[in-house]
């Protein structure tokens, strides 16, 4: 008995081992506001953590809208990591609420649930919390998922040396950052939200950025409606069901629009078997449009179905259950 208990032991500390080796580091960098998929993107990549996936290190706001930051913490603390650092822009960076009518899920969830930091504007420098937080993670670990603007990138990417760390933004990202994903742009051209709400920050970033980037954009989300199994759970005390409960039925109650959640769930879990990548090029233009070049040796790559889009759609909506 003690021999097969010694193995299991073994075996499990094993497996542990394993898991964490492979456990992915994201910095979150959200809007949280504009549209609810953000609240179902980071439910899902709680999800992800509480089965060891993920590591959380840090969750930020690019955009200035007073209640950013608090619904983040909302959710945070709602999945039990409250402590999970958080931050906001400083400047030039978009000032924006949801555009859902009627009850407003952003004033909602501050109001109805425990936050610790009372608006966006008193909450930590987001570039601070970038550079405090990836200065003490090992080289080429960090995933940054952004599923809003690229204001703070673009601030992060100009910042200089300070306390945290002697190298400039550019050289801290190049140092510690292993990708960039991104639910961005539109493929082969287009204008998308994400990218043309701050359009000068996303050339910095799409043209200056020194790590692989990959992009799952607008077209992959479009087509994967999720939240119908949420408001329909009769789930109470969730700031994640009250905000689709919120929202959704002025949208379609099929299903809202999931385009954030797919960038967190190959930021966490890799593209396959869900999509696969095609490598090129996006270009950035002034009015915020952009261009896509496929190329063998492009920087960049964005997402392409590979698994259907219903099992996909399942597979999203059961990790937003939690």
């Amino acid at each position: 008995m003690k021999m097969y208990l010694s193995l299991f032991l073994l075996l499990s500390l094993a497996t542990g081992c394993a898991t964490n080796r492979h456990t992915a580091r994201i910095i979150f960098d959200t809007d949280m506001a504009p549209d609810y998929d953000d609240v179902g993107a980071l439910s899902l990549l709680h999800t992800l953590a509480d089965s060891g996936e993920a590591r959380i290190l840090a969750t930020v706001s690019s955009n200035q809208c007073p209640t950013c930051v608090p619904c983040i913490e909302v959710i945070n603390t709602y999945c039990n990591r409250p402590d999970i650092p958080t931050g906001g822009p400083r400047k030039d960076a978009p000032n924006l609420t949801t555009w859902h009518a009627g009850a407003r899920w952003t004033d909602y969830l501050p109001m109805h649930y425990p936050h610790q930091t009372p608006t966006t504007a008193q909450s930590e420098d987001a570039v601070a919390v970038y550079r405090r937080t990836l200065s003490k993670q090992p080289d080429h670990s960090v995933t940054i998922v952004t599923v809003g603007f690229f204001s703070n990138l673009s601030a992060l990417l100009a910042s200089g040396p300070d306390a945290f760390s002697p190298l400039s933004g550019t050289e801290l990202v190049k140092k510690k950052v292993k990708q960039l994903v991104s639910m961005a742009g539109k493929v082969p051209q287009g204008r998308e939200f994400n990218v043309y709400a701050d359009a000068a920050a996303s050339q910095t970033v799409f043209s200056q950025w020194p790590t692989p980037i990959l992009l799952s954009d607008f077209d992959i989300g479009e087509q994967i409606r999720t939240g119908k199994r949420l408001v329909e759970s009769g789930i109470k005390g969730s700031p994640i069901v009250d905000a689709f409960s919120l929202c959704l039925p002025q949208d379609d109650p099929a299903g809202r629009m999931s385009w954030d959640q797919t960038a967190v769930l190959v930021a966490v879990r890799g593209a396959s078997p869900y999509f696969r990548t095609e490598r090129g090029k996006m270009t950035v233009h002034p009015d915020g449009s952009n261009t896509w070049e496929a190329s063998p040796d492009g920087p960049h790559e964005h997402l392409l179905f590979q698994m259907p889009i219903p099992q996909l759609t399942q597979i999203i909506e059961k990790l937003m259950m939690r």
